[in-house]
């Protein structure tokens, strides 16, 4: 059939071929803009970079990617670069008072990374307050080799980066849980929305027939999961959450909030529509209900214009899967299996520590209102089991730790517990005999869970029916892991673990948890630092639905070279003349902390490396 295939990607990750490394250099102004309203006249003033979305970083795998980030707006600021592993700068993750402070507005920051290691479309965003539903980008990370062998499958000759979000027209409204007035595609909600009469509302991607193309779709809403569709395609999807996957049929995915994925189709030349629609997993529905619309872009094969005369032709259509249909959502994420290729990470058979993590809502009584009292009305919460979390306000964890400020626990407590205080039956909606404990946990904390240097990590992420079941999109910064095994009701170790996937299950940043069931996770420990875990629909992640695994450093091994001119293996490989001082960190002494620093003296310069397990001391004599 003549017609173009489009390859929509998640994100994907794999060792590449040497070719030299560059430093990518960007500067992002965080201001105030004046940005057309939808469906409603007048402007609104947003906070963004350059408008909605906002810059695109590109770059190839085993880059250094450096980011000034100047805030000229009226809110504190930081930026999270979702996906990225962060290995020795886990001070650049970017979670606000979890690995930095704020950058204060009249204040700027340097975000500084390498990106060995990965390759796929990933994405950066605002990760303090609500910001992030104005705040957002792309960053993609090509492959080293260049040609025909740089992917594991057919190179494309083109590619679309394609941004779904949600948008409001109140900011106000963004923070009091209110629907969003619209959903978008790369920032404009297309032709299909009541009133909606401004030019160049809708996104276009023009393609040509007979070629291929990559489409990398990253979905930046703040809380809502999407079905996506291109009427008269089919879809084989490459990979998500950059990492390969096996190649996969089908005509529709689904896509949860902080997720991506790739994939190609056919069709014969004309013009389409490209659609989204919402995912609603709630059980029961919000009682504010949800936003039912559909937002579109077109994709258009060059020539179909002109070839239907001096009045185009309507896009076709594509039939969307109805607003809760968890049936859809389930065949899509369990179909997808990793790619096996030489040198990819396997699954670890050995578990070290196990954990057992309810994930769900629950209630609390507000602070300002007696509990006794009728007219004190309890509020929604979120906990992991039974823990509901909240950010410090005096001093970023990763501060707290590395400089052990944190001796009387005033930041954070290391206790947060591997399973939930009693069991029950998560997912009954129909139980009523619940303890009071559950469904009312108590006051917000900050928790960690301490984590062995290279300790291989099983999570088991349990939805709960306390107050409602709901899917809910786990994300693990500063790691990927094997999703093993995911289905409904409650977990039975005995039974589930039998069927684990531990030949080529998928690899993930972001695991859709269903719907009143389960997903199990296995990942290894080897990156120090303090990872924030959270549910990433921000309504959620608000009011607590997070918790930080606090990764402690490797021993250490030093070696001795010579005095001069002699390059020792460090943190950067330099030559060095001699050590002037070092400084040992007293956490990695203890059996935890970050990397420890070292200070040395090259040429008239003093200069400062970390290292962890996989580095040799500089100690020139």
């Amino acid at each position: 059939m003549p017609g173009s295939w489009l390859i929509l990607v998640l994100a994907v990750s794999s060792a590449a071929a040497l070719a030299h490394a560059a430093t990518v250099e960007r500067t992002f102004n965080v201001a105030t803009l004046s940005w057309p309203r939808i469906c409603q006249p007048e402007n609104i003033s947003i906070t963004a970079v350059d408008g909605v979305p906002g810059p695109f970083i590109d770059a190839h795998e085993g880059d250094t990617v450096v980011v000034h980030v100047i805030n000229d707006s009226p809110n504190n600021v930081t930026v999270h670069w979702h996906g990225v592993f962060q290995r020795r700068t886990p001070w650049a993750d970017g979670p606000s008072m979890v690995t930095q402070c704020p950058i204060r507005p009249g204040s700027r920051y340097t975000y500084r990374f390498n990106v060995t290691g990965q390759e796929g479309t990933l994405w950066w965003h605002a990760h303090s307050s609500f910001l992030r539903a104005t705040v957002y980008g792309a960053l993609v990370i090509r492959p080293r080799q260049r040609g025909a062998a740089a992917y594991p499958f057919a190179m494309p000759d083109g590619e679309h980066v394609v941004l779904l979000g949600e948008w409001w027209n109140n900011a106000t409204s963004i923070s009091s849980n209110a629907n969003a007035d619209a959903y978008t595609i790369n920032g404009k909600p297309g032709d299909l929305y009541a009133g909606e009469t401004s030019a160049n509302r809708s996104a276009k991607f023009e393609v040509t027939g007979n070629s291929t193309y990559l489409l990398r779709i990253i979905n930046a809403a703040l809380n809502t999961a999407f079905f996506f569709k291109v009427a008269g395609h089919n879809f084989t999807v490459v990979a998500a959450d950059a990492s390969y996957t096996s190649p996969y049929r089908t005509d529709v995915i689904v896509i949860a909030p902080g997720q991506t994925v790739d994939m190609a189709a056919d069709a014969s030349p004309g013009r389409y529509y490209m659609a989204i629609s919402s995912y609603q997993s709630a059980s029961p529905l919000s009682p504010v209900g949800f936003n039912g619309n559909t937002t579109t872009a077109v994709v258009e094969y060059a020539g179909a214009a002109a070839s239907a005369g001096k009045h185009s032709q309507a896009p076709a259509r594509p039939a969307m899967p109805f607003a809760t249909s968890t049936r859809t959502a389930n065949r899509f994420y369990t179909n997808l299996k990793a790619l096996l290729r030489p040198g990819r990470r396997t699954v670890p058979l050995d578990v070290d520590t196990s954990m057992f993590v309810t994930v769900g809502l629950g209630l609390r009584y507000p602070s300002s209102c007696d509990p006794k009292l009728p007219s004190c009305k309890p509020i929604p919460m979120a906990t992991m089991n039974n823990q509901s979390f909240v950010l410090p306000t005096t001093m970023s964890m990763l501060n707290a730790r590395y400089y052990e400020k944190n001796t009387q626990g005033n930041v954070y407590t290391s206790d947060f517990p591997d399973k939930p205080p009693v069991a029950f039956d998560y997912t009954n909606e129909t139980r009523t005999q619940v303890a009071a404990a559950l469904l009312f946990p108590g006051r917000p904390a900050t928790k960690t869970k301490v984590l062995r240097y290279n300790a291989t990590v099983e999570v088991v992420l349990q939805n709960t029916a306390l107050v409602g079941r709901e899917s809910h999109p786990m994300h693990l910064h500063g790691y990927n892991f094997f999703v093993l095994k995911q289905g409904f009701g409650n977990y039975d170790a005995a039974r589930d673990s039998k069927r684990f996937n531990l030949v080529d299950p998928q690899e993930r940043n972001t695991v859709a948890v269903p719907t009143g069931g389960w997903a199990v996770i296995r990942f290894v420990a080897d990156n120090p630092g303090m990872w924030f875990m959270h549910c990433h629909i921000d309504s959620h992640l608000a009011i607590g639905l997070a918790m930080v695994f606090e990764v402690r450093t490797g021993r250490l091994r030093t070696r001795r070279c010579r005095r001069r001119r002699r390059t020792c293996r460090g943190a950067e490989a330099v030559q060095v003349t001699r050590v002037c001082r070092a400084r040992f960190g007293h956490g990695t002494q203890a059996g935890h902390g970050l990397p420890a620093k070292i200070m040395y003296r090259l040429g008239e310069e003093d200069k400062a490396v970390y290292f962890d397990d996989f580095d040799f001391v500089i100690v020139c004599g």
